[in-house]
């Protein structure tokens, strides 16, 4: 088997398509190689490459369960809770600080 066919940005044929593109049409690879993929040229780095996958070997996206929908809301719950204060602080919590904005800024927030 050889190397995978590149094209250039905008130009890929009918036929393939991203996972952002296949997600868009309610499908997945679903297990398939990479066909192909596609370079966007950038200034004194290397170029981006997005991989793509053919349309008619995707499959559907498999269904919400009740059983995801609770781990994700568990999950989600664990991003918003601060670790010090164990309080939802309603956002996600950034991980450059690890905490809520007012558990890592204390003398800001008793101003």
């Amino acid at each position: 088997m050889g190397a995978l066919p590149v094209y250039p940005w905008k130009f890929a044929p009918d036929g393939l398509a991203t996972r952002r593109q296949l997600r868009a049409k309610g499908l997945r690879p679903g297990g398939q190689d990479v066909a192909a993929q596609l370079e966007r040229p950038r200034r004194r780095r290397e170029p981006l490459v997005a991989y793509l996958y053919r349309v008619e070997d995707a499959k559907p996206v498999r269904p919400m369960t009740p059983a995801r929908w609770v781990a994700l809301a568990k999950a989600n719950t664990a991003r918003r809770t601060c670790p010090s204060c164990q309080l939802d602080a309603g956002y996600v919590l950034p991980t450059s600080l690890g905490m809520c904005v007012t558990c890592a800024y204390p003398e800001e927030s008793a101003a």
